[in-house]
């Protein structure tokens, strides 16, 4: 059996609407990016999106939008890919690198405080914050917000693993919200310290079975399903149909107890209650998301910034064709001109018809994509609990996760075999796995440019050796997910310390020799 790493979950909606556009003529920015721009706002529910050919792009063009300046600090995770601090060196600023939580190996607000102050002795301006949301798991926005308040910090959300992803608000009686930390676990939760993928609808399903969303433009209901999606469709048929005729948000803001009582820590508006799920990015200034191969959701290559502000989302726009005037496609449709002024120093950062053409079905469906995730993540958890040799990933309070990635750790002081040896066991297997990430500190250019030491960010640099990446994309069957967790069983058993070595068959194969 070979298992990828990822495989992008296309159907016949996708490849229908880039034939269209072929056919069209149509083929660079235009009327659908505009279509995509606008059902991707809708679903996020913020006032403005821009389509760009990357999220690196969408990241550069935020901290354009900003002010950003040369010599200014920018705080960054050091657990993040390497666009997140590229980008703040393209305007000679400095990323200050900051530690992860062990627990979700997103930033850690508490060492991003200590290296503003730092930053601050040194005479470095603080312009932003740049926290990146592991694996789809939303970090601290309190704590983010609280230190942005305080030292008069831009907020922008690195959200490319995160479409969709939620987390908990409660409302502060005077018309604002505010994020919670830590809220949420319910008894049976906390006993078993694993977390349980979300097992039917997201906020933004459960808001659709209910009533439209609050925004000008309404996402449009999922379309035909691709063969593969059909199939399982009809396994569920009964159980969806039903939940989409009674569903209620509910699903998300109570956990029922044994005897059937409602203890949710998360009351229903209009019930009592003072809280709601929101979506990834309600509170930043600018949120960046990415529509790379291998995302939630994809349009090949691809990006997205979204915002309420004004400004920064014609900025953006301008930015992002050149320092075009806006509305630049335009000039080549019967409605435009063929006069335009240049504004700016700009970029060639825009999306293509041809690319928003496959996004518009994978935004159509991102609900759909992120409970099939789910589902194998619920495999995931249920066949790995007792391994005692991994460390499994684990929804935190008060957060919907997108399980964009699966990263389990290894407890390697029980094992025999490194994460290199460990990776090249299951790549003999058929298996396809990542590392996410090298921090970024332990990369020679943050090593020579700024000195970093591995010890300057000692949890990073702890849990990196650890991290292996399994698949997890919404077309995985059952039995790719088993072979993956038999697969990682067999290997750690022969390689666990103090074991006494005992033959083990491989997978598939009778310990008679016979196939299973």
């Amino acid at each position: 059996m070979r298992i990828p790493f990822y495989k992008p979950s296309i159907g016949e909606d996708e490849i229908n609407e880039v034939v269209d556009t072929l056919r069209g003529g149509w083929l660079t920015t235009g009327p659908k990016t505009k279509q995509f721009e606008a059902e991707f706002a809708a679903y996020l529910g913020q006032k403005h999106a821009v389509a760009l050919n990357s999220c690196t792009a969408a990241l550069h063009l935020a901290l354009e939008a900003i002010g950003l300046k040369a010599g200014q600090g920018v705080i960054v995770p050091t657990m993040t890919f390497a666009a997140t601090a590229e980008v703040v060196r393209y305007f000679g600023a400095r990323p200050l690198l900051v530690d992860c939580r062990p627990e979700d190996l997103n930033l850690d607000v508490a060492d991003a405080e200590r290296k503003i102050q730092a930053a601050l002795a040194e005479g470095i301006h603080v312009a932003a914050i740049i926290p990146v949301h592991y694996g789809g798991q939303i970090g601290d926005v309190h704590g983010v917000q609280t230190l942005a308040r305080k030292y008069q910090l831009k907020v922008i959300e690195d959200a490319a693993h995160c479409c969709p992803a939620y987390y908990w608000e409660t409302e502060m009686g005077d018309g604002r919200w505010e994020m919670e930390e830590g809220r949420g676990e319910t008894t049976e939760k906390a006993e078993s310290g694993k977390a349980t993928p979300h097992p039917t609808l997201s906020p933004a399903e459960a808001e659709r079975a209910t009533g439209p969303r609050k925004s000008e433009v309404a996402a449009t209901p999922h379309p035909t399903l691709s063969p593969v999606e059909a199939e399982r469709a009809t396994q569920r048929q009964d159980r969806e149909t039903l939940g989409l005729r009674n569903f209620q948000l509910s699903t998300f803001n109570s956990q029922p107890t044994k005897n059937g009582g409602d203890t949710s820590p998360y009351p229903l508006p209009g019930r009592g209650g003072e809280g709601r799920f929101s979506p990834v990015g309600t509170s930043a200034d600018i949120t960046c998301f990415s529509f790379y191969a291998n995302k939630t959701i994809t349009t090949g290559e691809g990006g997205m910034a979204c915002t309420n502000n004004d400004e920064y989302a014609d900025r953006m726009r301008i930015m992002s064709l050149h320092g075009i005037s806006r509305d630049a496609w335009k000039r080549f449709t019967a409605e435009g001109s063929w006069y335009y002024e240049i504004i700016a120093p700009g970029f060639k950062y825009n999306l293509t018809d041809i690319a928003a053409a496959i996004g518009l079905h994978q935004v159509r469906k991102a609900d759909l994509l992120h409970r099939r995730r789910c589902e194998v993540v619920k495999l995931y958890q249920e066949s790995l609990a007792d391994v005692e040799e991994l460390i499994l990933p684990r929804e935190q309070p008060g957060r919907i996760h997108s399980w964009h990635l699966y990263s389990i750790r290894l407890v390697l002081d029980r094992l025999t075999i490194d994460r290199a040896q460990f990776i090249s066991e299951l790549a003999a297997r058929g298996i396809g796995t990542s590392v996410h990430w090298m921090p970024l500190h332990m990369h020679p250019y943050y090593r020579e440019t700024y000195g970093y030491k591995p010890e300057d960010l000692p949890i990073a640099a702890s849990l990196y050796p650890q991290l292996v990446t399994l698949p997890v994309y919404p077309d995985m069957s059952p039995e790719e997910v088993g072979y993956v967790c038999a697969s990682i069983k067999e290997i750690l058993v022969k390689s666990r310390k103090g074991s006494a070595t005992v033959p083990v068959a491989p997978v598939g194969v009778s310990p008679t020799g016979n196939r299973r």
